[in-house]
């Protein structure tokens, strides 16, 4: 695994101001793969200004050739599609299966939407006397998490190139590695100097000092609701934008007119999402409201399903649970999981003790909790591990009411008899998004949270509005 000694700033790389190194931790293994810089706030500074100097011109680059690069980038992603996937595997613990087809392919097809976007700040509109035109906002801090690293990234960097902005990148310590690929990429694909820059390092330094510099005028975080108020303080002095997608604690409700094979369907469903990526996901529907009745037939089916998925190393082609990122990681779920038990809440499977046959590397157990209620603080916190909660419910509209009683409004889910009684009770759940019936994940719509867990979107047309200034002129 190849270490990093300097950062990517003005289009070429340069050392760090800081002589500080980080570890890159293979959380399957316990051992250091990597180190990156370490940044400090000089090194901030050197970014933000490279990104202001390049502002003018990259904004004013035709959409043509904006669009023309973001596809160089696009076709360059998909050459090193294979060595991204090695990567984030060793550094996050993803198994490689899930490490190609979500954490590489899909950063691939995501960045590639963006091409056609750029047109998009091209389309001057007239309103009575007013010409209303866009231009891009000006420089932005990118400030990204671990869980899915490089989709996080792209999933800013892409429109934020469609609309004409520069940047400058910070990845999670955690998992740094695929965004020094992607500075490479992008000074393969004749970015132009200064409009992507690359400093890792530590948040309270590195993305603070992103967050306070007064050169920046846009400020993205993905990542905890905590960090998110820490940085929308720091930014609200010169009034930056602020874009978050933060904290998720997500219901999902199985009504009480499915038969019993649709029924083991949707608790199947519901397992599989909070279980992919060892359950380090914000949108995993951590909360499953079933029909009181019909409590222990889920138990039954959750526990068969959980059960039968493998845990394994993250080389394993049919693993699909790794560790967690990290030893802090694992040791906040095994905590939550504690919790549960000290809160009464029945434990259908899993638990605090490793799965069997690891003796190293940061694994924790798939844990259901049934018999959950929605005080509990397993039923309130987000865990972000591979911990669900099964909460029965008298009827519909308690469900509902349930669902929506929580600090958090990032995800959501229904399971249903028919698509229109799923649509009627998805217009009801006070979320950014709603899954029915099993509805596939969708780049093309806008991606964001409700109440703490964030405002702004990404992805789709509406993540473009996140990164335009819109100006009117009165003729």
């Amino acid at each position: 695994m190849k270490s990093y000694s300097q950062f990517y700033i003005n289009g070429g790389w340069v050392d760090s101001h800081s002589s500080t190194l980080t570890s890159v931790i293979n959380p399957a293994t316990e051992a250091q793969i990597a180190t990156v810089p370490e940044g400090n706030a000089q090194d901030v500074d050197d970014a933000v200004m490279a990104a202001r100097a390049a502002f003018e011109s990259w904004s004013n680059t035709p959409s043509a050739e904006r669009a023309d690069i973001i596809r160089r980038v696009s076709d360059l992603l998909e050459q090193r599609v294979d060595e991204i996937a090695a990567v984030i595997s060793a550094e996050l613990g993803s198994p490689i299966a899930h490490a190609k087809a979500v954490q590489s392919e899909e950063p691939i097809e995501g960045m590639r939407m963006y091409a056609d976007f750029c047109s998009m700040m091209d389309e001057d509109q007239e309103e009575g006397n007013s010409l209303i035109v866009k231009e891009a906002i000006g420089v932005c801090s990118f400030i990204n998490p671990w869980n899915y690293p490089l989709l996080q990234i792209v999933g800013k960097v892409a429109p934020a190139l469609a609309a004409g902005c520069t940047m400058v990148v910070k990845p999670s310590e955690v998992t740094p590695l695929n965004a020094f690929i992607l500075a490479e990429i992008m000074d393969e694909a004749g970015v132009p100097a200064g409009v992507f820059n690359l400093v890792s390092g530590l948040g309270p330094v590195v993305g603070e000092a992103m967050c306070v510099h007064p050169e920046v005028d846009m400020v993205s975080f993905t990542g905890s609701t905590r960090a998110g108020v820490r940085i929308a303080e720091l930014a609200a002095p010169s009034v930056k934008r602020v874009c978050q997608e933060l904290g998720g604690k997500s219901p999902m409700i199985i009504t009480e007119d499915l038969s019993a094979e649709e029924f083991a369907t949707a608790v199947e469903y519901a397992m599989g999402d909070v279980m992919f990526n060892s359950g380090q996901t914000c949108t995993a529907l951590t909360r499953l409201l079933v029909p009181a009745y019909r409590l222990a037939e889920a138990n039954a089916v959750a526990k068969a399903y959980v059960e039968g998925l493998k845990v394994g190393e993250p080389g394993d082609e049919e693993a699909f649970l790794g560790p967690m990122s990290s030893a802090q990681q694992r040791n906040t779920v095994l905590n939550y999981i504690q919790i549960g038990i000290d809160e009464g809440a029945e434990l259908v499977s899993g638990g605090v003790e490793r799965p069997a046959g690891f003796s190293q590397g940061y694994y924790v157990s798939p844990t259901v909790f049934s018999q959950v209620n929605n005080q509990m603080r397993i039923a309130r916190e987000e865990i972000f591990g591979p911990v669900t909660c099964i909460l029965p419910y008298q009827n519909l509209a308690e469900a509902i009411t349930v669902a929506n009683d929580t600090p958090y409004g990032l995800s959501s889910a229904v399971w249903a008899g028919s698509k229109d009684a799923g649509l009627a009770i998805a217009r009801k759940l006070r979320a950014g998004q709603v899954y029915v019936n099993g509805g596939e994940y969708n780049f093309l719509a806008p991606f964001g949270g409700y109440k703490q867990s964030g405002n702004g979107r990404e992805w789709g047309r509406e993540a473009m509005h996140e990164f335009i200034e819109v100006k009117a002129i009165q003729l």
